[in-house]
C-alpha cells in the first residue's frame, strides 16, 4: 500500500471509459492511492468498442475479473462474408489449443459495467461530471485544477497534488493537448451509421456478418458489418451513411485539435431504423425485419498516433495516444493494455522500488505497438483483410493481439535466437501442471494469476536445490520482496525436499506442454522472469545469479 503523503493523492486518471477504469482498478489493485475523474455525467448506453480480443482477456484473468466477463460475453465463432449477395468466404475464429480463451464480443458499456464493479472492490469510484481544466508539474509530482458538478462545497473547482496523472480522455484529450504532444494522422472522408438491434434471420449465432456490393469498376460501393450482441438476434451495425444524412464536411484537419473521430466526429442527423433497415434489405445475406433499436448514431474515421506517450510525470493512454480504423476490434484492447503496462510501473515506481528505465520503458514498449495497430488498421479498412494463404493462423494471432511483444525494450533482456519464447515475449499459457495437493490439473495462468513479477525455474532433470534457492533470494532482494519465485520439473524429474533448504514451491509438467511451449527440453535448469503483464523479462539458460541480478536491476533499480 503506497501512501500519497503530502500529496492529495498517488495517481490521477483522467477519463473512464475502459482504459481509465483498468488503469485505476489495476493500480487500486496494487494498494495504490489514486482517483478517477470523469466528465460525463453518466454511463453512455452505447455499444461503441464490442470486441475483447484474447490479450485482452488474459489481462483481466492476470487481474482477477475474467470471471465477471466470461459470464456475459458473446463468444465469436467467426465471420460470414458476402459480395453481391454471394457468400465468399466462412472465417473460423480458431485458436490453438494452448490459447485459454477466444474472441468475445461485449457492449462498451457492460465492459465499463464490469471493471467500475471491480475497481468498487478497492474502494475507490468515479467522479462524474468531473473535468480537467489545465495542470502543471514539477519534479515531485503534477498540480491539476479540476471543474467539479455544480452546487458543490468548493464552488465548482478544485486543486489537487497529485504524484503523476494519466490522461484517459478519448480522441479530444484534455491532457494530450496540454502536454503539447503532436497528434499526426489524417481521417477518412466516409461517413457512417453505427446502431443497436434486432435481426429476425436465422444466420447462425456468434458469427459477424460483412457485406459489400461492388460496383462495375470493382470498388466498394455499398457495406454492412454485423457484429453480435448478447441477446437473442442483438447486433450491432455499422454501414455507410446515406445523402440525406452526411454532415457533408471535411475532417482532416492536423495536429491536436480539429480531431473528428468516433461518434462526436459527425454532425449529420440521427438515423432511424428505417435508415437502417434500408440497408439491410440491400446487403443482407438474409431477409431480415430489424427491430428493438436502442440507439443510433453518425461517426467518421481519423487515424493518428502521439509523438509520445508522456513527459515527465504525465502520460497517455487509448485513444488518448492513439485512434484508427474499427477494423479487427483493435482500439479498446490496445488501450487496455497501455492501461495495464503503465499501471504496474506506476506502482512499482510508487514504492520507490523501480528503476529510472522503467517508467520510460511505457513509451518504448507501448507506441510501436499503437504505430503497428494504427498502420494495419488502415491498410485493412483501405484494401481488406488479407491473410496469408500459406499462413492463416497468424493472421489470427496478431489480430487477437497475442503476437504483441517487447523484444527490444530497454527493461527486457536481449532474446535468443533458437525460436522458443524469449525475453520480451508473451509468456504463453499450458496446462497438466500437477502438485501433490490438488486433485486436478492446473495451468500456468492460475499459478500467475494476481502474483507481481514471478520467477520461473524449471529443471529438465535432477534440480540443484542451492543454486535454486541462492536465485530466489536474488529475487527477493533485489524486487524488495514484490518477486515469487516458484519451481516446475519435467514429467520424469525426480524430487525430494532438500533438508536444511527453504523449499520454494514446487510443480510438476505432468503433459510436457510447458517443456513443448517454451522450448526447455535440452537439460538442466531454465529461468525465466515472467513479468506481470504476462511478458517474459528474462530466459535465462544456465540461471545464473550474476545474470538475474543484472537483469532485476534494470526492472527495480539496485
Amino acid at each position: 500500500m503506497t501512501s500519497p503523503g503530502r500529496h492529495g493523492t498517488d495517481v490521477l486518471v483522467v477519463g473512464a471509459g475502459p482504459v481509465g477504469l483498468t488503469a485505476a482498478a489495476e493500480l487500486r489493485r496494487r494498494g495504490v492511492a489514486c482517483r478517477l475523474v470523469e466528465r460525463l455525467p453518466e454511463r453512455m448506453p452505447y455499444a461503441k468498442a464490442v470486441g475483447v480480443q484474447p490479450r485482452t482477456l488474459e489481462v483481466w484473468d492476470r487481474m482477477g475479473m475474467v470471471r465477471s466477463v466470461l459470464d456475459v460475453a458473446v463468444p465469436m465463432r467467426g465471420q460470414l462474408m458476402y459480395v453481391n449477395g454471394v457468400e465468399q468466404a466462412r472465417v473460423e475464429l480458431t485458436l490453438p489449443d494452448e490459447v485459454p480463451y477466444g474472441f468475445a464480443a461485449l457492449p462498451q458499456y457492460e465492459t465499463e459495467r464490469l471493471l467500475e464493479e471491480f475497481l468498487a472492490r478497492f474502494g475507490t469510484r468515479i467522479e462524474r461530471g468531473v473535468a480537467l481544466e489545465s495542470f502543471t508539474q514539477d519534479a515531485d509530482g503534477v498540480t491539476a485544477r479540476l471543474r467539479t458538478a455544480p452546487g458543490t462545497a468548493d464552488g465548482g473547482e478544485e486543486e489537487v497534488r497529485c504524484r503523476y496523472l494519466v490522461g484517459c480522455d478519448g480522441a479530444h484529450s484534455t491532457v494530450r493537448k496540454a502536454l503539447g504532444l503532436t497528434f499526426e494522422g489524417g481521417a477518412f472522408p466516409e461517413e457512417y451509421m453505427l446502431a443497436d438491434v434486432v435481426a429476425d434471420w436465422d444466420l447462425p449465432s456468434g458469427y459477424g456478418v460483412r457485406s459489400t456490393h461492388r460496383g462495375a469498376d470493382g470498388a466498394v460501393d455499398d457495406l454492412l458489418v454485423c457484429i453480435p450482441l448478447p441477446g437473442t438476434g442483438r447486433y450491432r451495425m455499422s454501414m455507410l451513411v446515406p445523402p440525406e444524412l452526411s454532415a457533408g464536411r471535411n475532417a482532416s484537419g492536423t495536429g491536436g485539435g480539429g480531431v473528428a473521430h468516433g461518434l462526436d466526429g459527425a454532425a449529420g442527423a440521427t438515423p432511424t431504423i428505417a435508415h437502417i433497415q434500408a440497408v439491410v434489405d440491400r446487403l443482407a445475406p438474409r431477409p431480415a425485419t430489424l427491430s428493438g433499436m436502442r440507439w443510433s448514431s453518425v461517426f467518421r474515421i481519423s487515424h493518428r498516433l502521439v509523438d509520445r506517450y508522456g513527459k515527465g510525470r504525465v502520460f497517455v493512454a487509448g485513444d488518448a495516444a492513439h485512434i484508427h480504423p474499427p477494423t479487427g476490434a483493435q482500439g479498446m484492447n490496445t488501450g487496455i493494455q497501455d492501461a495495464y503496462n503503465l499501471a504496474w510501473k506506476l506502482a512499482l515506481a510508487l514504492r520507490g522500488t523501480a528503476s529510472p528505465a522503467l517508467l520510460a520503458s511505457y513509451d518504448a514498449e507501448r507506441r510501436p505497438v499503437g504505430e503497428e495497430v494504427v498502420g494495419r488498421t488502415v491498410r485493412h479498412a483501405t484494401d481488406g483483410i488479407r491473410p496469408d494463404p500459406a499462413d492463416p493462423g497468424t493472421l489470427l494471432l496478431r489480430e487477437a493481439q497475442l503476437l504483441v511483444g517487447y523484444r527490444g525494450s530497454p527493461v527486457v533482456d536481449r532474446p535468443e535466437a533458437d525460436g522458443a519464447p524469449g525475453a520480451g515475449d508473451r509468456a504463453p499459457d499450458c496446462g497438466g501442471l500437477a502438485t501433490g495437493t490438488a486433485a486436478y490439473p492446473l495451468r500456468l495462468f492460475d499459478l500467475l494469476r494476481e502474483r507481481e513479477h514471478v520467477l520461473l525455474l524449471y529443471a529438465d532433470g535432477e534440480l540443484d536445490h542451492a543454486v535454486a534457492r541462492r536465485l530466489a533470494d536474488v529475487a527477493h532482494r533485489i524486487s524488495r520482496g514484490a518477486m515469487e519465485a516458484l519451481v516446475l520439473l519435467g514429467g520424469g524429474t525426480p524430487y525430494t525436499a532438500p533438508p536444511g533448504v527453504a523449499p520454494l514451491p514446487v510443480y510438476r509438467d505432468g503433459r510436457g506442454e510447458f517443456a513443448r511451449l517454451y522450448g526447455t527440453g535440452g537439460g538442466g535448469t531454465t529461468a525465466f522472469v515472467v513479468r506481470p503483464d504476462g511478458y517474459l523479462g528474462a530466459r535465462l539458460h544456465p540461471p545464473a545469479p550474476e545474470a538475474l541480478a543484472d537483469h532485476l536491476a534494470a526492472v527495480f533499480g539496485t
